[in-house]
């Protein structure tokens, strides 16, 4: 079976093509993505009519690039006329884009319908106004194609990006992490633990009630001067503040937001707003005080997570902990965890840092899962913003 993935729920456009041999081991055929960073830096943050119109702009040459890399595009011996049937059906989808609805109706025209079984797609959790570009260029494909659409939970992604395993060159298979486990997923507008039961069952045991943790060291590094995306670089600050072998004269605490709450939940918009009254109280913003500030800030968050996951460790006895998302590529994150899960004689799952951010490998084998798992829902017609992981079809 082929399958075809797109994502589009943030800042990033990606494809990617699999060839599935069994109900877990896979090849990737291709893999595309494109990276509005630059685009956003200016902002501080994504700017979501900017991220609408780079989607817009992106979904068709990648679309194309991911057929030329999985050796699925094909011209035709001659052009022929798309039929009036299918015209109105993608003319009805794309009605809002009409720059990608002219490139399909070329495409059908010129090239040989490549042979793709189903096409998977985010429609949530996301930017709704990005959501919908790479959902509804999907929808038209599927018709296209004569594809069966999966529409696929972002979250659900992130799950399945820590249960790949290579086995060689360009050769996957997904692990079994074992029922129940747990889960930890960390990116930029989520911070929340689930607990899976069972494939596709989850409940939801904690989340944060304001900022999610990516925010947190993004906003925190906008006010040290430091360009978006921040976290990479609080990252690489701590670590050489860590590695100092000469004290500074600085002494910062942080708060370490309801770690002794009593429940699973999360808070960091009081340790944003730490941040700022500390570097508003220290107008000298030295290599020296940005190293031992952001030093402080992974301590906090760490803190806070390593606590409540123990916590909800301790409470469930899950088989395996799982981690995902943007924020689990932080290196000292994945010390601290690894230390837990050994500590608590537990497997961990991360995802290898090529699958920590938004891409469309993730979509792909969530959306395979659902489809033969028969999991799926292919009448969803719209997008949503704020879907939950809890009833994510």
């Amino acid at each position: 079976m082929k399958l075809l993935s797109i994502e589009t729920s943030c800042d990033e456009t990606a494809f990617a093509c699999f060839e599935w041999t069994s109900g877990n081991e896979f090849m990737i055929l291709s893999e595309q993505l494109n990276s509005q960073i630059d685009v956003h830096k200016e902002y501080g943050g994504v700017y979501p009519a900017l991220a609408k119109r780079e989607h817009t702009k992106n979904v068709y040459p990648l679309f194309i690039a991911t057929l030329v890399e999985a050796q699925l595009l094909k011209e035709r011996a001659e052009k022929i006329s798309i039929p009036a049937e299918l015209i109105g059906q993608i003319e009805s989808i794309l009605e809002r884009d009409h720059e990608n609805l002219e490139r399909l109706k070329k495409f059908y025209e010129t090239y040989e319908i490549p042979a793709v079984d189903a096409i998977a797609v985010t429609y949530g959790p996301g930017l709704e106004i990005a959501l919908w570009t790479g959902f509804n260029f999907a929808r038209a494909l599927a018709v296209l194609l004569d594809a069966e659409l999966v529409p696929t939970n972002h979250m659900e992604g992130h799950i399945y990006a820590s249960l790949i395993e290579n086995i060689q060159e360009n050769q996957f298979r997904l692990v079994d992490p074992g029922y129940p486990y747990l889960s930890l997923l960390i990116s930029g507008g989520h911070t929340e633990l689930i607990v899976a039961e069972a494939e596709h069952e989850y409940t939801k045991i904690g989340q944060t009630l304001d900022d999610a943790v990516g925010e947190a060291y993004d906003k925190s590094a906008r006010l040290l001067g430091i360009p978006y995306p921040g976290g990479p670089e609080i990252s690489k600050l701590a670590e050489k503040y860590s590695e100092s072998t000469e004290p500074l004269n600085l002494k910062i605490e942080l708060p370490r937001p309801m770690i002794h709450s009593g429940d699973y939940n999360f808070s960091f918009s009081g340790l944003k707003t730490a941040v700022r009254k500390i570097t508003e109280q220290h107008t000298d913003h030295s290599p020296e005080f940005k190293q031992a500030l952001s030093f402080e800030l992974e301590e906090a968050i760490a803190e806070v997570l390593i606590k409540k996951s123990k916590s909800a460790i301790d409470g469930y006895g899950p088989q395996s902990f799982v981690i995902g998302g943007g924020v689990s590529a932080n290196s000292r994150l994945r010390k601290e965890f690894t230390d837990l899960c050994e500590n608590q004689g537990l497997n961990l799952m991360l995802p290898d840092r090529k699958y920590t951010g938004d891409n469309a490998v993730m979509i792909g084998i969530a959306g395979y899962r659902r489809l033969i798992n028969k999991k799926h829902d292919p009448t969803i017609d719209r997008v949503v913003g704020r879907l939950s992981l809890e009833n994510p079809s």
